[in-house]
């Protein structure tokens, strides 16, 4: 939120009054009279975490004395949302890799604070920080459930996905069993073909993960393990094909240095024992051969 909640607070006493000066001052026709005999408060994004949780208690226990629907009831509210509006920042930075807007993430958020300032109570001796951060998260992974999708599909097939689950839900408790396409189509007044059309789009709701676990009765394993790879040897086959006819018209020596090297992996002086010649030799016989097998394949493409 960029903006106050309500006009920004000037009235602050410098002075604690005596106890029953505390009391809501229903004379006033100022809301902000019922943060007289509090601390100042300074602008909110100066508070820091500390200091937020003792004005915090102070303000709860004003809250408590004031009635609820007054105009000072909900400044004082108003004012507990804006004090805190850090807890829902840090919740919301949770979640800064997902597509949704960050602003729409604290939008969402801050519904959770509210909800939390309204369920809070001093008496139980909890933290408001420890008590509203869990209603906040909740609030803010509840919107991502119910309304994003791992692919994008028209709104009418996402209304049309939430009505099939109610449907298909209402008809498995009559049937005593999963309700079939006809059935779900009676009983939302849908062709077969638009409940056929929304059943494929509730498939693109929730992505699996690649390293998902198979179910106990599944033979398969995780889906990784079912997708084909790329072979990267098929790239050379073509050249293996072209090479074959050239090995075979080269003289038996210059085969045999050729397996030796590429097949057995021997060394250049490896090669030299088995044969009989020097390090260098075979070297330059093995330079010569390869000149030779290039030149053919550059002649062939």
């Amino acid at each position: 939120m960029s903006s106050r909640l309500d006009a920004p607070y000037t009235h602050r006493a410098t002075s604690t009054p005596p106890p029953e000066q505390l009391n809501p001052i229903e004379q006033s026709g100022d809301p902000r009279d019922a943060l007289a005999g509090l601390p100042e408060i300074p602008p909110y994004d100066e508070v820091g975490p500390v200091d937020a949780r003792a004005l915090s208690k102070t303000l709860f226990e004003r809250l408590e004395s004031l009635e609820e629907g007054t105009h000072e009831y909900s400044y004082v509210r108003n004012t507990l949302v804006e004090l805190n509006l850090a807890l829902v920042k840090f919740a919301a930075s949770r979640f800064r890799s997902r597509s949704e807007p960050m602003e729409d993430i604290i939008q969402v958020g801050t519904i959770g604070l509210i909800k939390a300032i309204d369920r809070f109570e001093l008496s139980r001796g909890v933290e408001f920080p420890t008590f509203a951060m869990p209603t906040i998260v909740g609030e803010i992974k509840r919107f991502f459930r119910d309304t994003s999708w791992s692919v994008r599909v028209p709104r009418r097939l996402q209304e049309l996905r939430l009505d099939l689950a109610k449907a298909g839900d209402e008809l498995a408790q009559q049937l005593d069993r999963a309700p079939t396409v006809a059935e779900l189509a009676e009983r939302l007044g849908l062709s077969n073909e638009e409940v056929v059309e929304g059943m494929a789009a509730s498939n693109a709701y929730t992505a699996s993960s690649l390293d998902a676990q198979p179910e106990e009765d599944d033979a398969e394993g995780a889906l990784a393990d079912r997708i084909g790879y790329e072979d990267h040897g098929l790239e050379g086959i073509e050249y293996v094909e072209s090479l074959k006819p050239m090995i075979a018209e080269l003289p038996p020596r210059d085969r045999k240095i050729l397996s030796l090297r590429f097949v057995a992996g021997m060394t250049q002086s490896e090669i030299g024992e088995e044969l009989g010649i020097s390090q260098m030799h075979v070297s330059r016989l093995l330079s010569r051969t390869l000149v030779r097998l290039r030149k053919g394949l550059t002649l062939e493409e």
